[in-house]
């Protein structure tokens, strides 16, 4: 799955805490050409938080999917 989403530095560690409970990979990028990992809040951080974040991951968690559907881009 793929979704592209905005985050604030306040989101963040939100965003940490629930994808660090989750049992599969999930990634985080800039602009498509920084890639880290959604687990970390120093990686993230280090992104450009000012353009559209793509987060991609294969599984399903409830707060997860709860979490990007409030941040995600309007389409």
């Amino acid at each position: 799955m793929q979704a592209k989403i905005t985050l604030t530095p306040k989101a963040v560690k939100e965003f940490v805490s629930i994808t660090s409970k989750c049992n599969f990979d999930i990634d985080i990028a800039s602009n498509n050409r920084y890639i880290v990992d959604a687990k970390s809040i120093v990686g993230i951080l280090g992104l450009d938080m000012t353009q559209p974040l793509t987060v991609t991951y294969r599984g399903y968690d409830p707060d997860l999917e709860n979490f990007i559907k409030s941040h995600a881009l309007a389409c």
